[in-house]
């Protein structure tokens, strides 16, 4: 059974990372559209694949706090510590090389909810291959009873992405235009 909870309801982020801690999989608005989100770990990972009907060689962005981004492994850009919060992702390298797309995004619930969480893997509310839902009541529609939680907050019904940087190279490649001006880094 899907719970529902109202974006402006008290106590909301502690009830939100017990959930998260517990490894449940729920729907959450973010700064540019819904995502399917949990805990960043391999149990969490695999749920979310099946969920969504998505190929395993495809990852998920993983959304950070600034200060648990400064305590990771990530090779992180100064620049991008000057723009984020922000709905912005960049592929990063970890200390092992691999990349991982990672974003701080700019919403007052995210932000306090990923230090009582940890680290939060998201994805585009959609099986794969399909659009992206950006309307609550398609998101129930589709996803009740396939995830844990659900939390409702208005939205546009036109949810942009973010946009998407490749900074593993001296040279940064934008992958996807989206919510954010990539002017703000001077590319």
């Amino acid at each position: 059974m899907t719970s529902i909870f109202d974006y402006q309801e008290k106590g909301l982020e502690e009830k939100v990372a017990s959930l998260l801690q517990e490894g449940k999989v729920g729907i959450i608005p973010c700064d540019t559209i819904y995502g399917i989100s949990a805990r960043a770990n391999k149990e969490t990972a695999e749920r979310i694949l099946e969920i969504k009907r998505r190929p395993k060689n495809k990852n998920f962005i993983t959304l950070y706090s600034k200060e648990l981004l400064k305590k990771s492994d990530l090779d992180v850009p100064e620049k991008l510590y000057s723009v984020w919060p922000a709905p912005l992702t960049a592929i990063l390298k970890d200390s092992k090389g691999i990349t991982h797309a990672v974003r701080v995004p700019k919403d007052d619930f995210i932000q306090r909810l990923i230090p009582l969480s940890g680290p939060i893997w998201s994805s585009s509310v959609n099986f794969s291959g399909e659009p992206s839902l950006t309307n609550f009541d398609a998101i129930a529609e589709s996803f009740m009873d396939l995830v844990d939680f659900i939390i409702r907050k208005p939205m546009p019904e036109k949810g942009v992405p973010s946009t998407l940087i490749d900074c593993t190279n001296a040279e940064w490649n934008v992958i996807r235009e989206g919510a954010f001006d990539i002017k703000a880094l001077g590319l």
